[in-house]
């Protein structure tokens, strides 16, 4: 069994002279221990906590899966006491996270255990939240303008994740999304006071991903590369020298395993591989940010209407987290191409362009004509229209885009409601 523990950087100062300002940004991220069957670990490190009642969060599929019996077995061999909430929602809403707090809130639990992707962790992080700060009303905490974005002043209990999914990069960040229902809308909580002081990364867990979650998973890793990397700089609060060598890294290993992951589930080396990419591109994400592609994500994944995700074991309509993101990646590349053509002509070159001959005014569409081969290649619907939308759904979209200034801030170009629109309209269909 390899065993690494990357013990990451917490507080990396970036440091430069913008006129008469100097600029800072500080890195920072989970622990990170990773290598094979590393989670029967997890008991003996709740006994190093001390703790005396532990809440395990997870959902009903996996909670019927090795990943869970594995921290579940792992927790009675060092006799550590816990209860189980397996009702966390795939895509979760602001009812789900509301139902997961009053678990929560429900016992005295000291730590928190989060065994599955990123709507586990998520919820898991905001159980812990409101359960460590149980006077506060949901909205306070949520960002703005939705909610009214009050720092966390308080404490919150340690948190272990243990992702199974390779994907969000949740176990990295300070950050938990969710569907605000009342505005079919996804927003989220941002803050460092949620980032798990443990992320377990164990690459036997992604062996239970279908094929559909695996891609959809990898396109969220993909995306997430991509949007840090293209982040405006960090003297404007986006990317930086460490954040870039997490992204571009990430975007490499993307690039070289991705597809060998999602067509045989059985290929451990790439899943591994896949499994430690969304770890490196949360850590590129988390200190640089995303940009359009998540904030347009957001709108697509909360109006859905009918679409059913193959893969996925849910009653509700779905249009999974990383295929909302990707299905807008070729259109907003080549908008955001001109302010930084020199780095998406890199990012096609990883993905397999022949750029040597390319102009940098043709940046945009060479990255997007690779990221439409690469969509083909794992057999993507074709655009917005194959998830159920259509041009009579673009002005809902754009508004439920607007609000989602956190992320959509980070683009490198500028953009109005109508550029949106193009973006949208362009991203009906892919092929």
């Amino acid at each position: 069994m390899k065993l690494y523990r990357l013990k990451t950087v917490t507080a990396v100062v970036l440091m430069t002279q913008q006129s008469d300002q100097l600029c800072f940004h500080q890195m920072a991220s989970s622990n990170i221990r990773y290598g094979e069957g590393v989670t029967r670990e997890v008991g003996m490190d709740l006994q190093n906590l001390g703790a005396r009642n532990v809440c395990v969060m997870t959902d009903r599929t996996l909670s019927r899966l090795p990943p869970v019996a594995a921290v579940l077995e792992s927790l009675a061999k060092n006799g550590v006491r816990y209860r189980v909430y397996d009702s966390v929602r795939v895509e979760p809403t602001d009812a789900s996270f509301k139902d997961a707090i009053s678990f929560a809130k429900s016992d005295s639990f000291d730590v928190f255990v989060a065994v599955g992707g990123g709507s586990v962790i998520d919820t898991c992080k905001a159980a812990n939240l409101y359960a460590s700060h149980p006077d506060a009303n949901f909205l306070d905490f949520v960002n703005a303008p939705i909610g009214k974005g009050k720092p966390v002043t308080g404490t919150v209990r340690p948190l272990i994740a243990v992702p199974t999914t390779a994907g969000t990069g949740s176990e990295t960040t300070g950050v938990a999304i969710f569907d605000y229902e009342p505005l079919k809308a996804k927003t989220g909580i941002a803050s460092r006071a949620l980032r798990p002081m443990l992320g377990i990364v164990d690459p036997l867990h992604t062996l239970s991903m279908p094929e559909r979650v695996a891609a959809n998973s990898g396109f969220d890793v993909l995306c997430h590369a991509l949007e840090s990397y293209t982040a405006l700089p960090y003297h404007q609060r986006g990317s930086n020298p460490i954040s870039d060598v997490w992204s571009r890294h990430a975007l490499h290993v993307v690039a070289k395993y991705m597809k060998r992951a999602v067509r045989d589930p059985e290929d451990l080396e790439a899943r591994s591989s896949m499994h430690l990419a969304s770890v490196f591109a949360g850590i590129g994400f988390g200190n640089a940010g995303v940009h359009l592609c998540h904030g347009m994500s957001y709108p697509i994944a909360g109006n859905v209407k009918t679409h059913s995700a193959k893969g996925y074991s849910v009653e509700h309509p779905l249009v999974p987290h990383g295929l909302s993101v990707v299905l807008t990646s070729p259109a907003v590349f080549n908008f955001t191409a001109p302010m930084c053509p020199e780095r998406h002509l890199e990012a096609a070159e990883i993905l397999g362009a022949n750029v040597r001959q390319v102009k940098r005014e043709d940046a945009g569409l060479v990255l997007a004509d690779a990221l439409r081969c690469f969509l083909s290649e794992l057999q993507v619907e074709d655009g917005l229209s194959a998830v159920g939308y259509s041009k009579d759904d673009i002005p809902a979209l754009v508004k439920g885009t607007v609000p989602q200034e956190r992320v959509t801030k980070l683009s490198p170009r500028e953009h109005s409601e109508e550029d949106l629109s193009r973006l949208f309209e362009a991203s009906m269909k892919l092929y």
